[in-house]
């Protein structure tokens, strides 16, 4: 089952909800550079190019997205990119404000960044007779596979916070403490083992298409 089933929208009316949050998103930039906040101009244009790499797979290397995870990635920055600026003509936004924001995104983001990692692993192994992964493997591997990342990106947070303080500008990203760290990778592992279990269901088109690019690939270098 699609993820417009669990949502009741059609396709048309999944890549127009994507395509208003990159409009969105296109306007918070503006908003950034409004206000002089760096921070909002950085996550916001890592949000906008993050949106552009659905069209720019399926022009460039014939991997064509379901509307559906095309969103799905999408609501991923785009809620990073809001939280950054919350509500218009507040000066605290929503990572600051809404105290569940910052674990809503860590989420939903490490989901994504688990189904980038299942999708290209299951390819892998359905290319090469060589790689023999086990589903109980897989399950490890994901979670094990964003934890890393999660850990990286906390990492990345604290370098940055201190950066930031040394030179006295604003912060990209923010680390609000152990804690909040803490939390930040429950959160991790709760985006990844979503994908770990229902990724069989929802994936499946985007490793076969993996799986068929890999195999092109193979056959042109063979000829």
């Amino acid at each position: 089952m699609k993820l417009r089933a669990y949502l009741g929208l059609s396709e048309r009316q999944q890549n127009r909800l994507a395509w208003l949050m990159e409009v969105t998103m296109v306007g918070l930039f503006f908003i950034g550079l409004d206000r002089g906040n760096t921070g909002i101009i950085v996550n916001t244009a890592i949000g906008i190019a993050v949106a552009q790499l659905p069209p720019l797979l399926e022009r460039d290397y014939g991997i064509t997205m379901d509307p559906g995870l095309t969103l799905w990635l999408t609501s991923a920055v785009f809620l990073h990119a809001l939280g950054t600026v919350g509500v218009p003509g507040s000066t605290v936004n929503f990572y600051r404000s809404v105290w569940w924001w910052d674990h809503l995104t860590h989420a939903l983001s490490s989901s994504v960044v688990a189904g980038a990692g299942y999708a290209t692993t299951r390819a892998l192994d359905r290319h090469s007779e060589s790689i023999y992964l086990p589903p109980k493997f897989m399950f490890v591997f994901l979670l094990m596979f964003v934890m890393a990342f999660g850990v990286f990106w906390e990492v990345i947070e604290f370098s940055l916070t201190l950066a930031a303080e040394a030179f006295g500008s604003d912060a990209v990203l923010t680390q609000y403490g152990l804690g909040d760290t803490m939390l930040d990778l429950v959160f991790d592992a709760a985006g990844a083992t979503v994908v770990a279990i229902w990724g069989t269901a929802h994936l499946t088109d985007v490793v076969g298409i993996l799986t068929d690019s890999l195999d092109g690939r193979q056959s042109r270098k063979s000829e």
